[in-house]
């Protein structure tokens, strides 16, 4: 099954393709294809490139400095994107554009719309997340960052930690703790918009099992947040937090069945190098991928559906998580399986993406199979565990009733 598009969308469709051959530098063949140390040079470049042509946030309304595209072309962008291996943004982008621009457009009054969105496209503003403590990953609801009211500010103390790019953020957006008598642990919850550049704020890299420091604890001592400066109402902050959680829906169904694709094409011509190609359980095993790699095609099509019908974010983002994440593991295992003892000694370029595949054009080398392994681990935590995708699925899709709390 293939999805068929309007025919009027052909000439936009060949925009993009015309564009990306007059950006791309000569010989282009993905992020992967160029040295580790040239990556972030390259995308600062290419971000600015993409925001002059508004084509960083092209769904986002032209008078904030989108491109105004209809969720149809926005779809079309990020798929001719995928095929060549281009870049949609920057790494912070993640959080400025799928993030947190989405949730103020969202949630925003139109004095943070106005304040926030041009600084965060222009990339004045560089946001990080501020979710997970030391005691509250996966339980959302149980942080425990304390923000108090002082006259016109908010003063806030605690921690976060698996902060993703904090080193290279200027802003976070924190979830905290301004209210302890609810009724639920998600009351008194409060959204804010923090600006990094202040005393007070401290950020240490956490050492990953590849070497690479892109995780940070974040430490907040008597931090201040204008009280105009969060978004929703106080006490009111799950709903936006969930909101933010959401988005992303229509790159991900696009994106990731081509991603994930483009992977397994690499598995099967290492296999094929590496003479595994004719173990029949090696090839049982591949087939298995090739088959939910397929399912994930499906989900992304749904996916794509719900995000052109305009539909707001929901729980069944949960679903895509929970296959790609706990796919990628066995894939990844399986590209170790392969490699044999190459993979206990890796060579050649390890991956210059920490989330989810590596990055297209990258060499069949043993370094970036087992450094995708060490990050196919993470892939089932963050953005919310496995287990917690599951209780999603099973309480709010399929109306399963709730664990006993054990409180």
């Amino acid at each position: 099954m293939t999805p068929e598009y309007p025919a009027e969308t052909a000439e936009f469709r060949k925009g993009i393709q015309a564009f990306l051959a007059a950006n791309l530098p000569e010989g282009w063949t993905g992020l992967g294809g160029i040295p580790t140390d040239d990556v972030l040079p390259f995308l600062e470049q290419w971000r600015k490139v993409l925001h002059e042509s508004r084509l960083l946030a092209p769904q986002w309304p032209a008078e904030y400095g989108g491109g105004g595209l209809s969720n149809l072309e926005t779809v079309i962008q990020f798929e001719e994107f995928a095929k060549v291996g281009a870049p949609t943004g920057g790494p912070n982008d993640v959080f400025n554009i799928g993030m947190i621009g989405n949730t103020i457009l969202h949630w925003g009054t139109p004095e943070q719309k106005a304040h926030y969105i041009p600084k965060l496209l222009s990339n004045e503003h560089i946001w990080c997340q501020g979710y997970s403590e030391p005691n509250a990953g996966s339980d959302l609801a149980g942080v425990g960052c304390k923000v108090v009211l002082d006259g016109d500010e908010y003063v806030i103390n605690g921690q976060k930690i698996w902060t993703t790019y904090g080193h290279l953020a200027n802003h976070i957006f924190v979830v905290g703790r301004t209210d302890t008598t609810g009724a639920r642990p998600h009351d008194g919850i409060t959204f804010l918009l923090v600006d990094m550049d202040q005393p007070g704020v401290e950020v240490r890299p956490i050492k990953m099992m590849s070497g690479d420091s892109e995780f940070n604890e974040v430490f907040f001592t008597d931090v201040r947040c204008p009280k105009e400066n969060i978004l929703g109402e106080p006490n009111k902050g799950w709903a936006v937090a969930m909101t933010l959680l959401g988005f992303e829906r229509g790159e991900a169904g696009a994106v990731l069945p081509i991603r994930f694709r483009e992977e397994l094409d690499r598995l099967v011509a290492m296999a094929k190098e590496t003479g595994r190609n004719t173990d029949p359980l090696i090839r049982q095993r591949i087939a298995w991928c090739y088959s939910k790699v397929e399912i994930m095609r499906y989900l992304g099509m749904r996916t794509l559906t719900l995000f052109l019908a305009g539909k707001e974010p929901g729980p069944d983002a949960a679903i895509t998580k929970l296959f790609w994440s706990e796919y990628h593991k066995v894939v990844n295992q399986l590209a170790v399986d392969i490699l044999g003892p190459a993979a206990m000694v890796p060579s050649g370029r390890w991956p210059s993406n920490s989330i989810s595949c590596d990055d297209p054009g990258s060499p069949n080398d043993s370094a970036s199979w087992v450094g995708t392994m060490y990050t196919a681990m993470g892939g089932t935590i963050y953005a919310g565990t496995s287990q917690i995708q599951r209780n999603i699925i099973g309480e709010r899709i399929l109306g399963l009733p709730k664990e006993p709390s054990g409180r």
